[in-house]
């Protein structure tokens, strides 16, 4: 038989310098960072201050906000201290666009409470001003000892450049499709910036790059191109992602390529929320990026059948929904106190078929009658069968069963969790 050699895991993470935000790490051999953005009016500092605890409770480990204007701006020292006090240490990012050189110099104390600032190389300024107005925020993150991301973003593309790679284009033998054009300037306009950045005084270790697209394909290819030139950490995310399961599905499917090759040091899933939505899902699913690749750990994940002819009871969505939401709760608490429970994975499976199987592989697993079976619902604990429940308090002492678990194998004693048979 013919062997066929298959990745067990991503491949092993390109190196790049290491950039502190705050006290966040990111590059190097620091975890692949999770970030998110607001979308309140910087101006507006209890509502921004809210949405960025509540981000950063989520699990943002980084947090950019907008600063727009003198308003915006003047605000950001506010948020600081007022995060400070609810000891919400996440580091804030400034977004500038047009008038940052600006909005930097005139408000020092933003320059000084912010972690990070983030350049659009397209919109910092146009001809004469822009290597001027480039070199201004260069020189107050140099002044601030601060880092910053070199942002480019394929929708506010330097048109110069596009046009200059467009006639170099023209004149080639053969030449290429405009879309690989603009993918090269893209790649051409962080790199560009960030060696105009180095000649000016800023160390690699204090730049970040990021070339942001809404199409999966140019994504994959514009930070394969990055990854090449240079030991640059690297921001993922697709930008105008989408909302809903279209956002989701094209940002796992663009930031999933690149993870398992090794390229990213910290991502963002840019999702358009529902109205009135919650601004916290694309912390929970870059989370579940990460995790579901195998890259990080932060919540124990439960497994569940998606059922079939063989499931037409809803017993096993019920209790698997329950699961999930019951973990969440706790984990405030188990995070604190049983360090490792976030590799804890739970499987709530729904008849005979895999049911079984699928609860010896997890940590801990159940598997309820399909239709037609036993009213019996076996339980398996570290792969071995210890006990069956039967009637109507299945839930609440599996539940029950999932926490002892969790103090027995996860405690100061760490020990294994057999439990005695209620067969």
């Amino acid at each position: 038989m013919t062997s066929i050699q298959i990745p067990a895991r991503p491949q092993k993470r390109r190196k790049s310098i290491p950039v502190k935000v705050g006290q966040v790490e990111v590059g190097g051999n620091a975890p692949i960072v999770v970030q998110a953005m607001t979308n309140t009016d910087t101006a507006d500092i209890e509502t921004t201050v809210s949405q960025i605890a509540e981000l950063a409770n989520a699990g943002s480990e980084i947090v950019r906000v907008t600063v727009d204007r003198a308003e915006a701006a003047a605000a950001v020292p506010y948020i600081r201290d007022k995060l400070e006090k609810m000891s919400v240490n996440v580091p804030i990012v400034g977004d500038f666009h047009y008038i940052g050189h600006k909005l930097l110099k005139d408000y020092p104390s933003c320059a000084q409470a912010l972690a990070k600032y983030r350049i659009n190389p397209g919109n910092v300024g146009h001809r004469a001003k822009r290597d001027s107005q480039f070199s201004a925020i260069i020189e107050l993150a140099l002044k601030y000892d601060k880092p910053v991301r070199i942002g480019v973003n394929w929708g506010s593309l330097d048109q110069d450049l596009a046009v200059e790679m467009m006639d170099i284009n023209a004149k080639r033998d053969v030449p290429w499709e405009a879309a690989e054009v603009t993918r090269q300037a893209l790649v051409q306009s962080a790199i560009g910036s960030a060696e105009r950045a180095e000649k000016l005084g800023m160390g690699r270790d204090k730049i970040i790059l990021s070339a942001k697209v809404s199409d999966v394909q140019s994504l994959v290819a514009v930070y394969r191109g990055l990854a090449t030139r240079g030991n640059y950490s690297l921001h993922l995310g697709l930008t105008e992602a989408g909302m809903g399961s279209k956002g989701i599905v094209a940002s796992v499917a663009g930031i999933g390529i690149l993870l398992q090759e090794g390229i990213g040091d910290t991502i963002r899933v840019s999702l358009t929320p529902e109205p009135s939505g919650d601004r916290t899902r694309e912390v929970i699913v870059a989370q579940e990026i990460l995790q579901t690749m195998g890259l990080r750990a932060f919540l124990p994940l439960v497994a569940a059948c998606p059922g079939c002819g063989r499931t037409t009871s809803t017993v096993f969505q019920e209790l698997a929904s329950r699961i999930q939401k019951f973990i969440s709760v706790k984990m405030k608490l188990w995070k604190e106190s049983y360090p490792g429970v976030e590799n804890m994975s739970v499987a709530v499976m729904g008849c005979i078929v895999n049911g079984p199987g699928e609860s010896k592989h997890a940590d801990i697993g159940i598997s309820l009658p399909g239709t037609g079976e036993q009213l019996a619902a076996p339980v398996f604990i570290d792969g071995a069968k210890q006990m069956t429940l039967r009637g109507d308090n299945i839930a609440d002492e599996f539940e029950e069963i999932v926490e002892n678990y969790v103090t027995k194998r996860y405690g100061v004693s760490g020990t294994s969790c057999a439990v005695v048979s209620k067969d």
